[in-house]
């Protein structure tokens, strides 16, 4: 095999591969000679088929898997003669469609990972800011949770239903004077003014009593979700069995037991420590945005291009999907246009700083472990129905790229946690207001942060369409996911001489590959006969 460098430029890499016909020959022949015992053809004993019968049964089957097979080796040559770190995966293709018996000629193009200058990591100064939880924010809480869980009491049998009181009822629904399906029930529950029942039913509840007896008329609306009712007129037969009002019961002990808790205390101990998590997952936010602040401040050298631009067509899908949700589409869009070259700047930062926190914690033996990668992969795979996690699980396994990617964030995570223990911190005690402020100030240099690769962990929604605010969704857009996009530097190596072995394919994300595998099950199955 013949290896010719055609590009050397800045990140930029290009090779041309001349896999010769007597080589791609040579791979047939072993295939042949391993498939062989497993062809059957009638006429002959199992594994007795000549090998130039089992060649024209699957030569060309057999010629595809051949020059795959050199394909991926000649790219693991290159990349291991030339010492590369490929930043994404190489794309790879043939130069001219494949004849039998010639040589092949393939081309090669990939970006390689940049050499990131020594990360210098003395000196770093950070401010923490806390929040205090008060008995204030716990009594908020509580009283936000009994008023979603609102209770009530039996009013006296002659009180009239007003709005806010809860009717309980049996009744029969009908259309045409015919009940239908799923319009019959009893017991029912409901709170009058809630919403919860189709317009007008509600209403006409009001100044039931227990025990009455009421017919009611309603029109379905037209988008209903039964079909047969969308729309139609109906009559409800309803008998009143209780009226209750609401309960102005202060949140006690009684309340708690019916949340499954032992008395209000505890209540009060398990909201007190849900706001305190709330608390040091902001203050974590901005620590970290100021550490990623000095660190992008300190560092500047070239990022494949590759790289940003995928980061950036992330960033651009997730605008173009909120923006679509706004009140005017078009007019959040126009405003994302306007400032697409700083989005494609924050893609750019992003990138590099996740160069930095990879090259940080690699210098600095920041790893993850076994235990925890099996982890993530379990957490992860619980995101698909249960007959496709052991695929999924599978898929990890056996694509380093896709491990990689899921254990950015984690590493990226542990990596801050190592510079917070280098850096030198003071603690100030602040109003959960100010800290708030304080992540979203424009004035903190915050419109770049952290690289991502798609994932959230913070709670920042993007305002693409605000036009006041026109620096805001940068900010936001830019902090949304800081997981390190290149810390996958180790196991890119094999990713890339990997995923060469498809002469035409060019690099592919991910979520595509599990749909490759059973792909690649069939052609072997093929060539087995």
């Amino acid at each position: 095999m013949q290896i010719v460098e055609t590009l050397n430029e800045g990140l930029k890499r290009a090779y041309t591969l001349t896999v010769t016909a007597k080589d791609i020959d040579a791979r047939v022949d072993e295939e042949v000679k391993t498939i062989a015992p497993q062809v059957r053809m009638p006429g002959f004993r199992p594994g007795k088929v000549p090998a130039n019968l089992v060649r024209k049964m699957h030569g060309a089957s057999l010629q595809r898997e051949a020059l795959d097979k050199s394909v991926r080796d000649g790219v693991e040559k290159l990349i291991s003669e030339n010492k590369l770190r490929p930043a994404m995966q190489p794309t790879v293709e043939l130069t001219e469609d494949y004849e039998e018996g010639k040589d092949a000629e393939v081309k090669v193009t990939l970006e390689i990972l940049p050499v990131v200058p020594t990360p210098s990591i003395d000196g770093l100064k950070l401010e923490r800011l806390t929040v205090e939880v008060t008995d204030a924010q716990v009594d908020e809480a509580v009283e936000r949770i009994a008023s979603q869980s609102q209770r009530y009491e039996d009013a006296p049998k002659t009180a009239k239903a007003k709005t806010g009181d809860q009717v309980v009822m049996d009744f029969t629904g009908k259309v045409d004077g015919v009940a239908f399906e799923g319009g019959t029930g009893t017991g029912m529950a409901v709170a009058i003014g809630s919403g919860n029942l189709i317009p007008g039913f509600e209403e006409q509840l009001v100044g039931v009593k227990a025990g009455d007896e009421k017919t009611i008329n309603v029109t379905f609306p037209k988008d209903y979700g039964a079909a047969n009712l969308a729309g139609k007129d109906a009559t409800f037969d309803l008998v009143i069995t209780a009226v209750k009002h609401p309960s102005d019961k202060p949140a006690d002990d009684e309340f708690a037991k019916q949340l499954g808790l032992e008395s209000i205390e505890k209540l009060r101990e398990l909201l007190k420590g849900q706001i305190e998590q709330e608390h040091n997952g902001l203050t974590r936010t901005f620590m970290k945005r100021r550490l990623l602040d000095q660190l992008a401040a300190g560092h500047d050298f070239e990022v494949p291009p590759g790289m940003v631009e995928a980061e950036f067509g992330q960033i651009w899908s997730q605008l173009e999907h909120e923006a679509s949700h706004e009140e005017d589409p078009e007019a959040a869009l126009a405003e994302m246009e306007k400032e697409r070259d700083d989005y494609r700047k924050i893609a750019e930062r992003r990138v590099r700083l996740g160069l930095l926190l990879s090259e940080i914690g690699q210098a600095n033996g920041v790893e993850i472990s076994q235990i925890e990668m099996n982890r993530l992969i379990a957490q992860a795979a619980q995101q698909y129905a249960p007959q496709d996690r052991e695929r999924f699980v599978q898929y990890v396994q056996n694509e380093p790229m896709a491990a990689a990617q899921l254990r950015a964030p984690l590493y990226e995570d542990k990596v801050v946690d190592y510079l917070f223990e280098k850096a030198e911190i003071t603690d100030r005690v602040v109003e959960r207001a100010d800290l708030e402020a304080a992540i979203e100030s424009e004035d903190s240099d915050l419109h770049v942060h952290g690289p991502g690769c798609g994932h959230d962990h913070h709670d920042h929604d993007h305002k693409p369409a605000k036009k006041a605010a026109a620096k805001k969704p940068a900010a936001k857009a830019e902090a949304k996911a800081e997981e390190p996009a290149a810390e996958a530097k180790a196991p890119a190596k094999k990713a890339a001489a990997k995923k060469a072995a498809e002469p035409k394919a060019e690099s592919t994300e991910a979520a595509e590959a599990p749909a490759k595998k059973p792909a690649a099950k069939k052609k072997t199955a093929k060539a087995e006969g």
